[in-house]
């Protein structure tokens, strides 16, 4: 009866052993979906860091400008003339007043 015993746990680790087996060749084709999707992951990362340097590059050589930033600056320019014509006009405006009444004093 001793044998009997001894046949039926070899069976049982024999079992245990099959699915260890059959587990560890699922885990190692799980793990090698894993690295082909880091080295894919992988290029896509490199290939989206050549675009970004790609495209640094192409603005430096451009100097790319906004047009929103164009239309800032003719608007500060305009406004800077619109500056000088209104201290202009004040000047005017003072000397006017300064000069002397003698027009107003006609006796017609």
């Amino acid at each position: 009866m001793a044998k009997k015993v001894v046949k039926k746990a070899s069976a049982l680790t024999t079992s245990s052993v099959d699915r260890l087996i059959a587990s560890n060749i699922e885990l190692q084709h799980k793990m090698a979906d894993v690295l082909l999707g880091v080295k894919e992951l992988n290029e896509n990362v490199s290939n989206l860091v050549h675009i970004f340097k790609s495209a640094g590059e192409h603005i430096k050589a451009d100097k790319y400008e906004d047009p929103m930033i164009n239309r800032l600056n003719e608007l500060l320019e305009q406004n800077k003339n619109l500056a000088k014509a209104l201290m202009l006009l004040e000047k005017f405006v003072k000397e006017k007043q300064n000069t002397p009444a003698s027009l107003s004093t006609n006796p017609y």
